[in-house]
């Protein structure tokens, strides 16, 4: 059973989506403001976090900072935030901070569900259907068993999500992979329109390729088309 770990300061709806979310096989467990659902993810083991972005105490987006910035396994924690419907900063942030995915309140029960199981999914995927190998193209390789990504040898502080997109990326190096495609194999659901997720995700694995050595040109965008990943960052 997944232990899902939600944070919302909203007591009808935190009743609400515990009682569903139960009743489809999750246990879990349910904080009110930022400060005690910190204390949760870094104490406890979860599989995934729901975390609101309007908290009392210390903000969803305080939380996902602090979870990203540590050494331990609350740094790679699937994060869903659940942000104001039309609020697309609100988005935009949250997955430029680290966040998997996103859902606007109020939430479709039945969606959330949906969605923490894509999650869990694909994670559950990339460390089982390898069979202990490892991707690689130049100093670029994705080892999936510890689901941490190398740049030269280096470490890449990749969250789930971003690993995810990478791997898509890399297991078709060279080749042009749609947005749909993308969104559909990475984050284990369809693109909706106006979604930035993955342009955002895109952005954050250039940004910790580069910091890296690696050329901005080694993932480029194809306008129209979506996103192909060069080799030796050669168009």
């Amino acid at each position: 059973m997944s232990r899902i770990l939600l944070v919302d300061d909203d007591l009808e709806l935190t009743d609400l989506l515990r009682e569903f979310l139960t009743a489809e096989g999750f246990d879990v467990t349910v904080a009110n403001d930022g400060a005690s659902g910190l204390e949760l993810a870094q104490r406890e083991t979860f599989d995934a976090l729901v975390l609101d972005v309007m908290l009392p105490v210390h903000s969803g987006f305080d939380v996902l900072r602090k979870l990203r910035e540590e050494a331990g396994p609350s740094r790679s924690l699937p994060v869903l935030m659940l942000t104001a419907k039309g609020d697309t900063v609100d988005r935009i942030v949250g997955l430029e901070m680290g966040a998997d995915d996103y859902l606007p309140k109020p939430c479709n029960p039945r969606e959330l569900a949906a969605r923490l199981r894509a999650v869990l999914r694909r994670g559950r995927i990339e460390a089982e259907d390898t069979g202990g190998t490892s991707l690689s193209s130049g100093p670029l390789k994705l080892v999936p068993d510890e689901h941490q990504g190398y740049w030269s040898e280096q470490p890449l502080s990749l969250t789930g999500a971003e690993f995810s997109v990478l791997r898509v990326l890399l297991e078709q190096v060279g080749e042009v992979v749609s947005k749909e495609v993308l969104t559909e194999q990475a984050l284990g659901r369809r693109l909706m329109p106006y979604d930035r997720s993955i342009d955002v995700h895109v952005s954050n694995i250039r940004k910790k390729l580069s910091e890296q050595g690696a050329s901005r040109d080694l993932i480029i965008n194809i306008r129209g088309a979506g996103y192909k990943l060069t080799k030796s960052g050669q168009a």
